[in-house]
């Protein structure tokens, strides 16, 4: 795990230095929980410390692009964090919202499969599901199953797997959180797809993406495809390193730091 020395450095890091040389040709991207929010027990408890509220709009004033990409919805990423001038790319990049816009726009995939994906859920009991721990957040073409803070979090997490398996024989995709299961399109959906959306409307020469979960690593892929590819000159890939963070995070990392509060000193460090 970093140390607050080690944090330090990574805010100094000589891999920060085209950004902070010319950030009319670069980006930031984040995540959202576990990056910019601390995890809490509920999704819907999260809140975005006003620094780093503070340090994204002033960054948008003078970057290409700064954007949150987040397994939320759009709008509700968007209306955690408070910004309007961000780009926002929700559900893991079936949908993006741009400063501006009053509404995400939902890829035509996406929507066709909501409503078998929304089925699906409305044969389960709403009275098993609570019973087992289980609570569910509607995002539309994907319905999540959580149960972190559950009284047993090894009987619900199986009980979730049971679903799963029901899931997957009906034709759906699934995808494994952090005490999250979610019911998905069988379409390719991935943060390197909302990653690749958003860099190549705003075309910068450099990208940072920072993020703390197994999602995010497709977000890493993403952007060093970019960079192999020749549509970026540099892209820093920054790991926020938890107890629950997947140990690929640190192996795919160009740095890394403890918690959100380590991503905000980089933040900072580029504000400055």
């Amino acid at each position: 795990m970093p140390s607050e020395q080690g944090t330090r450095a990574a805010a100094e890091s000589p891999l920060l230095r085209p950004f902070l040389a010319a950030p009319e040709s670069a980006a930031i991207l984040t995540d959202v929980d576990g990056t910019l929010a601390p995890i809490v027990a509920r999704p819907e408890q999260a809140t975005v410390p006003s620094e780093a509220i503070g340090a994204l709009r002033r960054l948008s004033e003078r970057f290409a692009l700064v954007g949150c990409v987040s397994g939320r919805r759009a709008e509700e990423a968007r209306r955690l964090v408070g910004l309007e001038e961000l780009a926002y790319a929700g559900n893991h990049g079936l949908e993006v919202l741009w400063p501006g816009e009053r509404a995400a726009g939902l890829s035509p995939a996406a929507a066709e499969w909501e409503p078998r994906v929304k089925e699906l859920v409305t044969t389960l009991d709403d009275g098993a599901l609570e019973a087992a721990g289980l609570r569910q957040e509607d995002k539309g073409p994907i319905q999540a199953l959580h149960w972190r803070g559950a009284d047993d979090e090894a009987a619900a997490e199986a009980r979730a797997r049971e679903i799963a398996t029901a899931a997957q024989a009906d034709g759906l995709g699934i995808h494994w959180g952090r005490k999250v299961l979610e019911l998905r399109p069988p379409i390719a959906i991935g943060k390197d797809l909302a990653v690749t959306e958003l860099l190549a409307e705003a075309r910068p020469r450099h990208a940072i993406y920072a993020g703390d979960d197994r999602t995010d690593l497709d977000a890493f892929a993403g952007l060093r495809e970019m960079r192999e590819r020749g549509k970026l000159e540099s892209a820093v890939r920054v790991g926020v390193l938890s107890a629950e963070a997947p140990p690929e995070l640190e192996r795919e990392s160009d740095l890394t730091v403890k918690g959100p509060a380590g991503w905000l000193a980089i933040l900072e460090s580029l504000v400055r």
